[in-house]
């Protein structure tokens, strides 16, 4: 089945607030088995750039801001994460490069182990396996 963007979901983060702080949490449409964060990124600077084969990824902006664009092959949206009470679901086999603005930590949360092979870090070769799914 092709990838679309309508796979992409912009979820709203459980927040409970309680008289001595808040709680907040997620419950994902998959079973995590890797967590990253990427800090300390310069403002302006672009990361991502890649799509994975298997892997889904949930990426939350824990600190700062990050503009996340997602690419089907054919069309492209740009998702704002400006909260830790805003999560992005990125199903495999989409293309996704990330925006990073002022001090701004990104939290994401994975399906797969690293596997290099599961990266497709080149935007052309995308769009050719994107022609043969």
């Amino acid at each position: 089945m092709k990838p679309s963007l309508s796979d992409v979901m912009m979820f709203s983060v459980n927040n409970i607030k309680e008289p001595n702080g808040a709680l907040s949490f997620i419950e994902l449409p998959f079973s995590v088995r890797r967590t990253f964060w990427v800090s300390d990124v310069r403002v302006g600077d672009v990361r991502g750039k890649h799509a994975h084969r298997f892997c889904e990824q949930f990426l939350i902006c824990m600190n700062g801001s990050v503009n996340v664009t997602c690419d089907d092959g054919e069309n492209r949206q740009i998702f704002i994460l400006d909260s830790p009470l805003k999560g992005l679901y990125i199903p495999p086999m989409i293309w996704a490069e990330q925006y990073y603005h002022s001090n701004t930590t990104l939290l994401g949360l994975a399906s797969n182990h690293f596997d290099e092979s599961d990266y497709i870090r080149d935007y052309e070769c995308f769009k050719e396996a994107i022609l043969k799914s």
